[in-house]
């Protein structure tokens, strides 16, 4: 099954459709595969492609897209919002860089350890995100170099 049929069934699965709109926006994720972006970029780089879009339905499909986990998202520095696209299905987390936002995956859990040492009887857990930040070489060299 090719990645556009996924998209179209996951789509499909939790009651929307694939508009021209939302379809512009996941090939502008896509097409950034390992990098967060912001609503913003997203915004400019699918007008460039579908000029009737606005940034209250950039938003309003980024909500959706997260809701049924097609896309992650993350805040850097307590800054805007940024978006990646999930190609895989698995569980994972990321390494992510601070000055170019490059993602790598994480393919493992941390959290039954955490749960382990954490004590916690009367609270019960239903979600969780583990991320790492730093700076990729290309970003620390450019650091180093000020």
């Amino acid at each position: 099954m090719t990645i556009q049929n996924q998209i179209e069934q996951k789509l499909k699965d939790h009651g929307y459709k694939l508009t021209l709109q939302r379809k512009t926006i996941l090939e502008v994720l896509l097409k950034n595969k390992n990098h967060f972006l912001s609503a913003e970029e997203i915004y400019l780089q699918t007008k460039e492609k579908y000029a009737q879009t606005n940034f209250s339905t950039i938003y309003r499909n980024l909500e959706i897209l997260e809701n049924i986990e097609m896309i992650h998202k993350i805040n850097i520095h307590g800054a805007t919002s940024q978006y990646e696209f999930i190609s895989h299905n698995s569980h994972h987390h990321h390494i992510i860089c601070k000055g170019c936002g490059k993602t790598e995956l994480i393919d493992f859990c941390p959290l039954e350890e955490i749960l382990d040492k954490l004590n916690h009887p009367d609270f019960t857990f239903t979600d969780h995100k583990f991320e790492l930040y730093g700076y990729c070489t290309s970003c620390k060299e450019k650091t180093c170099k000020k």
